[in-house]
């Protein structure tokens, strides 16, 4: 893996930092463990998930994409809606030279499942969404056997509880679920790995942001 570039991508997301809201994070050190470390967490995860290609999704400033893209060399889409944030994407694939095995889709996780439909074999969702929006959302991106890797600081047992109920519904199985602690000694980060199945038994997509408004 190549550090220079990990470390070139947090330079360029904290001088982007100054002029648009990627990050609350602008402690260098800090930054370095709560993005970059964070990010290469799930780096087992990503290894045992099927070959093909990778995206991530609501990728903000990133991460963990641009350092799983790094560390896997997967061909890679980032995707995130919020067309400033993809714009930055756009100049960090750029200028870290990563064009040829990494894009940015500027729009909604609902409009790529349109666009390409059982394309993944593992995607990523890092502080995106609750667990059942998460499931919903990638199942008809994912190929059968694709995976998702979920990253969240903590789950409330109410929400997964209600991903497990959702698994047959959504097509998708629950095959991971493992804690780590970061190198601060203080954050905790949960990694779980859902696998498709079968389709959903409901139509998917749903229109635009009613996974999240009206989650199952």
């Amino acid at each position: 893996m190549d550090q220079a570039l990990l470390e070139k991508h947090l330079q360029l997301v904290i001088e982007a930092n100054k002029t648009t809201n990627l990050t609350r994070i602008t402690d260098v050190e800090a930054a370095r463990i709560l993005h970059i470390e964070d990010s290469l967490v799930a780096l087992q995860e990503i290894n045992d998930a099927p070959q093909g290609e990778y995206a991530d999704i609501g990728s903000g400033a990133g991460y963990p994409g641009i350092p799983l893209a790094l560390a896997t060399q997967r061909k890679t889409t980032l995707v995130d809606s919020v067309k400033k944030k993809a714009a930055f994407l756009e100049q960090f694939v750029d200028e870290l030279g990563l064009k040829d095995y990494v894009s940015v889709y500027s729009g909604r996780v609902e409009e790529l499942s349109r666009e390409k439909p059982k394309s993944f074999s593992v995607i990523t969702a890092r502080a995106f969404s609750s667990l059942p929006s998460i499931l919903e959302l990638v199942n008809p991106l994912l190929c059968r056997h694709g995976q998702v890797i979920c990253y969240k600081a903590h789950v409330p047992k109410e929400e997964y509880d209600h991903a497990i109920e959702l698994e047959k519904l959504l097509g998708m199985k629950l095959v991971s679920d493992r804690e780590a602690l970061l190198s601060d000694g203080d954050t905790y980060r949960r990694i779980l790995v859902f696998e498709k199945e079968h389709t959903a038994k409901v139509k998917l997509p749903r229109r635009n942001g009613m996974a999240q408004k009206k989650p199952f």
